[in-house]
């Protein structure tokens, strides 16, 4: 059963001034998984400059491109790793003013000039909108309807199934869920492409089910970044995740290393396993309450995303807008894309899918050039020592649906 989007908004008019809006619904992109929406920065001669921001629950710090920072004309100061601002004074929602007076400090990756635009590869954002932000206000992400709203608490009547979350001090949230029977804590990330679950329960899972697809190398929604380690991820599909209220099948996760998991723990302050991310959960609104700590899932459509139906391929986006091929995974015990002086080569520069150019794309457009029904073909435009060429290649179904263990058949 469908439901409505519902959104109360206490003393909201057609007319009233943008300083009375109380809640928002704004147009939101999903781009490889990723919320992206408008927002109008204030600006030093009392204009205002419209951006794009990546809705992140799952990061508590604010993050800016140099190139914005610039023009808000703040004070950045560098070290060898990365540069630092004091944030902007506050951002505006669809006309609805956000302070970000609980923000401290506003990370600047360290990038060159040519790429002060860029915060963060593949993502087209100037941005984020962080977990210490969103803590003070009810959020609704609807992911079928590609919308984005916010409010002040008790603004959003939510809909779906509920259920009782931990929200740490800098607004983080860890949902109660179950792993074949056993108890956990997974953090809700929407700010993520794919979930992680940590090495040791990733382990054990995938030795109990060798049956389960499961590939190495990050394909598809769970290339995130482009890092070296990506080509060796472990990816696996778990038949069954009891999250929360929901039950959901067919999840795709990545080992997460140790060093990592204790990061995310340390910054959590809470046992931890991994986390979920929107990749799981596209087929939902998901309400945030976090005065009451609260999540809400309401169903919005029934649909299948074949993120990992594409061209065998690891991408690292750089900062010029090119895409180099960080390897290619293997298919059924060969490389997916046909290897050597004439195929495809590590170092690779992938200039064009079918004819169209993908320099400046986003991760998640270029991904749905390489996506498609397994078995199409695609012509990947490549480049090396500066001379181009064309390689056929084909799209793969990679990481199947888990198959129901024999012992659940016969029951």
């Amino acid at each position: 059963m469908l439901f409505a989007v519902c959104v109360s908004v206490g003393g909201q008019k057609s007319a009233a001034p943008e300083s009375a809006l109380r809640s928002v619904t704004v147009p939101a992109t999903i781009d490889h998984n990723r919320i992206i929406i408008d927002v109008d920065v204030p600006l030093p001669d009392g204009g205002t400059q419209r951006v794009h921001a990546w809705v992140d629950n799952g990061d508590p710090e604010l993050n800016i491109s140099r190139h914005l920072a610039t023009l808000l004309a703040l004070n950045v100061t560098c070290d060898d790793k990365e540069c630092s601002s004091p944030p902007p004074s506050e951002i505006k929602i669809g006309g609805m003013s956000i302070p970000l007076a609980d923000v401290k400090t506003a990370q600047i990756p360290l990038k060159p000039v040519s790429a002060a635009s860029v915060l963060a590869g593949g993502v087209k954002a100037e941005m984020n909108l962080p977990s210490s932000v969103l803590r003070r206000y009810d959020v609704l992400i609807d992911f079928p309807g590609s919308r984005f709203t916010i409010g002040a608490p008790g603004t959003i009547h939510f809909l779906g199934v509920s259920g009782k979350v931990q929200i740490t001090e800098t607004g983080l949230i860890e949902v109660p869920c179950q792993i074949e029977n056993k108890k956990y804590t997974l953090a809700l990330d929407v700010g993520s492409s794919i979930s992680f679950l940590s090495d040791e329960i990733f382990g054990k899972v995938a030795a109990a089910h060798a049956g389960w697809p499961h590939m190495a190398g990050a394909v598809g929604s769970a290339n995130m970044w482009g890092t070296d380690e990506e080509s060796k991820w472990k990816v696996m599909r778990l038949e069954r995740v009891e999250y929360g209220p929901l039950f959901l099948a067919n999840v795709a996760v990545v080992s997460l290393p140790k060093t990592t998991l204790d990061f995310f723990q340390k910054r959590a302050g809470v046992p931890t396993v991994g986390l979920l991310a929107s990749e799981a959960v596209l087929n939902y609104r998901i309400g945030l309450d976090y005065a009451h700590s609260m999540v809400y899932f309401d169903f919005g459509r029934f649909s299948t995303f074949p993120d990992f139906d594409v061209i065998g391929l690891v991408l690292r986006p750089e900062d010029d807008g090119r895409f180099t091929i960080v390897s290619v995974p293997d298919f059924e015990g060969k490389p997916a894309v046909a290897p050597g002086p004439d195929g495809v080569q590590a170092g690779d520069n992938l200039v064009a899918v079918d004819g169209i150019p993908v320099a400046g794309s986003s991760m998640g457009q270029v991904w749905s050039m390489l996506g498609g029904t397994p078995g199409q073909e695609r012509k990947l435009t490549i480049e090396r020592d500066g001379k181009q060429f064309v390689v056929s290649a084909n799209v793969r179904h990679f990481l199947g649906e888990a198959p129901a263990d024999d012992n659940k058949k016969k029951k």
